[in-house]
C-alpha cells in the first residue's frame, strides 16, 4: 500500500505543482453587491470577495479592490461557500460493489471513477463542489474513498491534493449474502479480525523500523490502508442505518481507535446523547431514502436531524447520488429545517461539518481569506424551494453558468437527466 501511496501523493504534488503555475495565469476576481454567507461567521451584506490565485484572497465590506480585477456586479445574490457531499457515488455508478469477495481494503475508488460521467455537471447544477465519493455497501469493507473536487479532465485532476480518501466499511443488511457473512454477528467478526490482523501488522513494522536486526512484516496492501485508520491518517466511513448496527461500529471504535464517520445513520437519533458523548464520531446523513421500502430505513424520521444537532452531534448532510439526486441536497437541509434543525445547522450540514469529516476544513467549507476559492451563487435564499444555483465556481474558476442553455439542461431536466444529455465540451 505504502508504494501506492506514495505514488498517489507524487501525483498529487506534481497536480499542485501544475495547478499553482496555471493559479497564476487565473484573473483576479472580485464579486461585488452580494449577501455573503462565509458560514463561520456572520452574514455580510452588500459585500465583496475578491479571488485571486485560486483563493479567496479577501472578503468584507468596503475592501479595496485591485486594479487588475475583473469586477462582477452581483448585487441581489446571495454567495455562500460550495457543498460539500459528504457520500456520492458520482462517476462510480455500476461500478462499486466487487462480489467476488466481502473484504477489499486494498481496492481503490480512483481505479473505477469516470470523469465523463454527467451527473458530474448535475453535481455542479445543485452547487455541489467537493464530494467524498465511494464505493458501495454490499461488501464489510468496500475499499478506499476519493475525496474530489468537481474540476478537471482526469481523476488525477480531481483528487484533492495531499488527501488520501476515506476507506468504506458497511453493516446491516447489504453486506450479507447467500455466502458468508449471512448474519450481522459475522458481519462484525469479519470487520474486527480484519482490525487485528492490520494491528498487529502495524506492531510488527513499527517494531522494524525501530529495530537494527529489521524484520518487517511481509508487504500487505490491505494491512497498510488499514493500518493508516488505526493511526489516524485516514478515516473509517461506516455504512450503518438501524441503532443497534450503528452501536456495533461505536464498539469497533472503542477497540481500535479509529475516527468514525457514521454513513446514514437512519436511527442515530435514538443514539444522540450518546453520539455526542463520543470523541472523533460525526454522522454523515441522509434525509430521504428515495429507494424506498428498504426495511432498515423505516423509522427514517425528518426530525432525525434536528434531535443530533440538540444532543451536540457534528452532523453533514449527503445525497448518497444517485438515491437523492446531487441538483437537490441542498433540498434536503430545507425538509431538515422543516424537521426542526436550526437554519445555522443547516447551511453548516452543507458546508463546514462536511468538511471535517474529509479532514479539509482548513481549505473548504467556509469562505475565509486563504481558503479554495469554492463559491456558489444564488438568486435568493440558498434553502427556499423557489431559489435557483446560478453559478458554481472552483478554485476561482466559473465552472457552471444557469445563463448557459447547455448548462441549464443539468438543473431543470427530469428524472435520470444525466442518461439523456452528454457531458459538455470544455468551454460550453
Amino acid at each position: 500500500m505504502k508504494k501506492h501511496i506514495k505514488i498517489i501523493i507524487s501525483t498529487a504534488s506534481l497536480l499542485l505543482a501544475s495547478a499553482t503555475s496555471h493559479a497564476q495565469q487565473y484573473e483576479t476576481i472580485a464579486i461585488t453587491g452580494a449577501t455573503l454567507m462565509p458560514i463561520t461567521s456572520p452574514d455580510i451584506e452588500n459585500g465583496t470577495i475578491i479571488l485571486k490565485d485560486g483563493k479567496i484572497h479577501s472578503i468584507g465590506k468596503n475592501i479595496s479592490i485591485p486594479s487588475d480585477a475583473t469586477v462582477i456586479d452581483a448585487s441581489g445574490k446571495v454567495i455562500m461557500p460550495g457543498i460539500v457531499d459528504t457520500h456520492s457515488h458520482v462517476g462510480a455508478s455500476g461500478d462499486t460493489n466487487e462480489r467476488s469477495k466481502k473484504m477489499n481494503p486494498e481496492m481503490r475508488l480512483i481505479d473505477s471513477f469516470n470523469p465523463s460521467d454527467p451527473r458530474i455537471k448535475v453535481a455542479l447544477a445543485g452547487g455541489i463542489t467537493t464530494a467524498n465519493v465511494m464505493p458501495g455497501s454490499g461488501n464489510v469493507i468496500g475499499g478506499q474513498t476519493i475525496y474530489i473536487k468537481y474540476k478537471g479532465d482526469t481523476v488525477d485532476d480531481m483528487i484533492i491534493d495531499g488527501s488520501i480518501g476515506g476507506m468504506k466499511f458497511a453493516n446491516g443488511t447489504n453486506p450479507k449474502g447467500d455466502k458468508a457473512p449471512t448474519t450481522r454477528m459475522a458481519t462484525a467478526s469479519m470487520a474486527r479480525t480484519a482490525f487485528y490482523e492490520a494491528k498487529a501488522y502495524l506492531e510488527k513494522k513499527q517494531a522494524a523500523e525501530k529495530s537494527r536486526k529489521k524484520d518487517p512484516p511481509t508487504f500487505d496492501i490491505g494491512k497498510e490502508a488499514l493500518a493508516e485508520i488505526l493511526t489516524g491518517e485516514r478515516i473509517l466511513h461506516f455504512h450503518s442505518h438501524r441503532m443497534d448496527d450503528i452501536v456495533t461500529t461505536l464498539r469497533l471504535k472503542e477497540e481500535f481507535g479509529f475516527r468514525l464517520v457514521i454513513q446514514h445513520g437512519t436511527e442515530s437519533y435514538k443514539l444522540a446523547d450518546m453520539l455526542a458523548g463520543v470523541e472523533d464520531v460525526y454522522v454523515s446523513h441522509i434525509v430521504l431514502d428515495s429507494h424506498g421500502g428498504k426495511h432498515e430505513t423505516m423509522e427514517l424520521r425528518l426530525d432525525g436531524a434536528s434531535k443530533l444537532e440538540q444532543a451536540g452531534v457534528k452532523l453533514a448532510l449527503h445525497s448518497d447520488d444517485g438515491v437523492i439526486d446531487s441538483r437537490f441536497l441542498i433540498r434536503t437541509a430545507g425538509l431538515a429545517m422543516r424537521g426542526g434543525l436550526s437554519r445555522k445547522g443547516a447551511l453548516e450540514s452543507l458546508t463546514i461539518n462536511g468538511a471535517y469529516m474529509l479532514d479539509l476544513q482548513d481549505r473548504v467549507g467556509s469562505l475565509e481569506v486563504g481558503k479554495d476559492a469554492d463559491l456558489a451563487i444564488f438568486d435568493g435564499d440558498p434553502l427556499s424551494l423557489y431559489t435557483k444555483v446560478l453559478e458554481t465556481w472552483i478554485e476561482g474558476e466559473k465552472v457552471y453558468d444557469r445563463s448557459n442553455p447547455k448548462h441549464k439542461l443539468f438543473a431543470t431536466g427530469g428524472y435520470r437527466i444525466a442518461d439523456r444529455y452528454l457531458a459538455l465540451e470544455e468551454g460550453e
